[in-house]
Parts: C-alpha cells; sequence; structure tokens
C-alpha cells in the first residue's frame, strides 16, 4: 500500500498590484493564519479562516480604566503611608494635618471612583448594543 505525498510541491505564481498585495497582507494580518501561504489557500479553497475584529470603542474605554488604576494605585499608596503615620503621630497638631491631608486623599479617591463608574456605564451601553 503507497502512502499518499501530503507535501505542498506545485507552485502557482500570481502577481498583484502595490494596492493589492497591501489589501492582502492587511486581510492576512486580521486573521489567525501565521503564514501568508496559509491565509491564501484557505481563500483560495474556500475554507474558513477566522478573522479577528477589534472593536476601537472598547480600546479607548480600556485605554482610560488602565490610566485609572494607576492613578488608583498611586492613591491607595499616599492612603497606605498615611495611615502608617497615623500609628507614629503623639501631638494633636500633626494629627490634624493628617485629617487635613486624608480628606483631600478622600476627595481624590472619590472623584477617581465617579469616574471609573461613568467609564463602566459607558463600556456597558455599548457593549449591550
Amino acid at each position: 500500500m503507497e502512502k499518499e505525498n501530503l507535501n505542498r510541491n506545485r507552485i502557482a505564481a500570481v502577481r498583484f498590484t502595490a494596492a493589492e498585495y497591501n489589501l492582502l497582507v492587511k486581510r492576512f494580518k486580521a486573521t489567525t493564519c501565521r503564514q501568508m501561504s496559509e491565509y491564501l489557500r484557505k481563500c483560495l479553497l474556500n475554507r474558513p479562516s477566522t478573522v479577528n475584529y477589534r472593536n476601537e470603542s472598547m480600546d479607548e474605554i480600556m485605554l482610560e480604566i488602565i490610566r485609572l488604576r494607576k492613578d488608583l494605585n498611586g492613591i491607595a499608596n499616599n492612603f497606605n503611608q498615611a495611615v502608617k503615620k497615623l500609628h507614629t503621630l503623639r501631638q494633636i497638631p500633626e494629627f490634624s494635618n493628617w485629617i487635613t491631608d486624608t480628606e483631600n486623599q478622600r476627595s481624590e479617591l472619590l472623584g477617581k471612583v465617579e469616574i471609573i463608574q461613568h467609564c463602566i456605564e459607558k463600556a456597558a451601553g455599548k457593549w449591550l448594543q
């Protein structure tokens, strides 16, 4: 019994204009195919090819959430330092300064939380459409 040869040894040459080739490359990069030849075979042989679509509005929201996360990490770090300082305070004037600083950080934190809530509501609205 002879084994079937699965090596690809036939070549079909196709010429493209620069614009056609750029379009082909753009479409290829949007798929999960690892090589251009794999993508071309799928196209020519009418096989399904998986295409990745990006939701640009979600990209914008994710960038904003990443920025907010960095801000919140900074605020949380400052708050932790303030609490550590509270444990070392022994005099009343130092304590009143700490209260003022902590209140400012608290209002900043609440502002960031409101922004996060707005971003999440915006993302949920777009996602549910």
